[in-house]
Formats: structure tokens, sequence, C-alpha cells
């Protein structure tokens, strides 16, 4: 079974930063959608757990830091 973690790791940090987000908090983001794609047993469709894991990263980012410098 191939490991995505590195993948989703990276991707998330690289999205959240883009959106403006500070890259401290975009990596706790991106631990939390590692925990997420850790305990997801299934994802709501088919090739979407890169986008449930990134939707998990956002709302975490946005209540630890509500206001990102690309607002």
């Amino acid at each position: 079974m191939k490991d995505y973690t590195p993948f989703i790791e990276m991707h998330v940090v690289a999205e959240l930063v883009k959106q403006g987000y500070e890259q401290s908090v975009a990596l706790k983001g991106a631990d939390r959608a590692l925990d997420h794609y850790r305990r997801s047993a299934s994802v709501s469709a088919k090739g979407k757990m890169f986008d449930d894991c990134l939707h998990i990263a956002k709302v975490w980012a946005s209540k630890y830091q509500p206001k990102t410098k690309n607002r």
C-alpha cells in the first residue's frame, strides 16, 4: 500500500500558504489533514480524499488565523 502522507502534507501546506496563511498555521493545518487521512476508512466520493483533507485543514487554519494576508 502506497503512503500518500508526504504528498498530502506538502500540497496542503502549499495551498494554505498560497491562500495567505502563515507557514506555521499551514503546517498545523496539514497535521490536522493527516490526522483525518489516517482516520478515514472511506471517502465521500471517489478521488476526493485530498479535497476532504484540504477542507479539514482550511477549517482549522481559519479558526487559528481568522485573517489571511490575501483576503
